[in-house]
Parts: C-alpha cells; sequence; structure tokens
C-alpha cells in the first residue's frame, strides 16, 4: 500500500489527539486511519468488522508510527451502537477532536424499481449514520471546550452532479445530502461562535472495494469501472484529508472536488 508523506510541520498540532474514522476496515477509511495514525494521532477505526482494522494496527505498528489504531466495532446502522461507541471512546480517550465521517454504501435500487430496503439502508448509512455522529462530535469537542476541533465528510463527486445511470440515483440523493449538511453544520458552528470547523472532500472514481460491493451481481461491471481509467487511490484521499487538517486554524476549506483527470463527469 502507498504511504501518504511523512509528517508536515501544520499536521504537528494534531499528534496525540483523537480522530474517529468511520468505515476504517477498507479502502478510503483505510487509508485515511493509516495517515493520521503516521502523523501522531490516536485513531479510533471502526466498521463491523475490525479483522482488517486489528490488521492495519499491527501494521502501523510495525512501521514504527507515532500515532495508535484503536478498532472498534460499530454498526453505523444502528444508532445505539453509535452512541455506546462515543460513550466508550469518551471513557477512554476523553472524547473526538476530529471526526472523519467516511463510512457510506450504494445499492443498486433505481428511483422506479428500486426496493425501500436498499434506499433506507443508504439513507441510514450514508445520512443520519454521517449527522448523529457529527452531532456526538460536536458534543464531545464542546464539553472539553475544544474550540479547534474539525469534522470531515468524505462525500463523492456524486453529492454534485446526477450521474446518468438509474443504479446511482438514489446514492447521488444521499451524497446531495452530505453536500447540504456540511454547509448546514459549517453554518451552525459559526452561529455557535466556535472555531470548529466542517469540510466535505468530494472524489470521483477511486478504485477500492465500493465499485464491487455496489455492482456485487456483476464483477466484470465492476472491473470494467476501474479499468477505464487511471483513477484516484484511497491514499490520495487520505493526502486530501492530511491536507485540510493542516491547514491554518483560520483558514475555513468548505469543499475538496477531485477526480481522476480522465472522468468526463
Amino acid at each position: 500500500m502507498r504511504t501518504v508523506p511523512v509528517k508536515t510541520e501544520e499536521m504537528e498540532r494534531w499528534k496525540g489527539r483523537v480522530a474517529l474514522v468511520t468505515g476504517a476496515s477498507v479502502g478510503i477509511g483505510a487509508a485515511v486511519a493509516r495517515a493520521l495514525v503516521q502523523q501522531g494521532m490516536r485513531v479510533v477505526g471502526c466498521a463491523r468488522n475490525v479483522d482488517k482494522i486489528e490488521k492495519l494496527a499491527a501494521e502501523c505498528q510495525s512501521a514504527g508510527y507515532s500515532g495508535t489504531l484503536i478498532p472498534y466495532k460499530c454498526d453505523l446502522s444502528n444508532e445505539e451502537e453509535i452512541l455506546s461507541m462515543f460513550s466508550a471512546i469518551k471513557t477512554l480517550h476523553k472524547g473526538v477532536d476530529v471526526c472523519i465521517n467516511n463510512a457510506g454504501l450504494a445499492h443498486n435500487e433505481p428511483l422506479l424499481s428500486g426496493k425501500t430496503e436498499g434506499w433506507r439502508n443508504m439513507i441510514d448509512v450514508n445520512v443520519l449514520a454521517l449527522s448523529i455522529c457529527t452531532r456526538e462530535a460536536y458534543k464531545s469537542m464542546k464539553e472539553r471546550n475544544v474550540d479547534d476541533g474539525h469534522i470531515i465528510n468524505i462525500n463523492s463527486m456524486g453529492g454534485h452532479r446526477v450521474v446518468a445511470s438509474a443504479d446511482e440515483h438514489f446514492y447521488c440523493a444521499t451524497k446531495y445530502a452530505v453536500t447540504a449538511l456540511t454547509e448546514g453544520i459549517r453554518q451552525e458552528l459559526r452561529e455557535a461562535n466556535t472555531h470548529i470547523r466542517a469540510t466535505c472532500i468530494s472524489p470521483g472514481i477511486v478504485e477500492t472495494e465500493f465499485a464491487f460491493r455496489h455492482h456485487n451481481s456483476d464483477p466484470e461491471k465492476a472491473a470494467a469501472v476501474y479499468e477505464s481509467m487511471k483513477c484516484l487511490k484511497a491514499e490520495d484521499i487520505a493526502s486530501a484529508v492530511t491536507f485540510v487538517l493542516g491547514a491554518p486554524p483560520h483558514v475555513q476549506i468548505g469543499d475538496v472536488q477531485m477526480r481522476p483527470v480522465d472522468q468526463v463527469l
């Protein structure tokens, strides 16, 4: 796995502080978790299955990274499990300073023929879990007088334009919600007279397991997505995360839109 650049001076202020990364077992989430551990942060990485996070934690330790990765099992479609996770983080690590809402999923459920169950699952994870984690992270920051925290939502270019594919339409709707939620969070943080920042990072096609999960009944279609161009790598998004976190405290980066140079939309 390619790693992100070595520690930067801009990231020094985050050393030893606590970040939550949702969906940290594979893909973008795993790359972000690794990058933050490399920068000296204490990272709580959550997923429904923590086996891969435990393996990644061991790899980070073997590599001599100055931070630590703490695996935490959590089903983000279950609010009680999310609240229990934040309670455990408070008990063990005092609280969350950085919240990376990375977890997301897509189902092939068109608007005119899709199953409600698939739509609901996308809303539960892509919209509600993100909102619950944001609310709880803000509470954690506020009760500890943390005024320089950061909430980063891993969005999608699908949150800025609707892909001409029926399989993607409901997914795009959830990502448009993320775009609106991030701006709403920014406005509410400003109204609260806090310097906590909110950013969304909106990548185009990233070569991860995402397409294979999305097109799980048609692996050839999934493979074709990544073979059609030189895609972004998960580490590219991790680099964007450290760039955003490393920005001077007075700088508010609202949205980072990034895509492969060969991607048309």
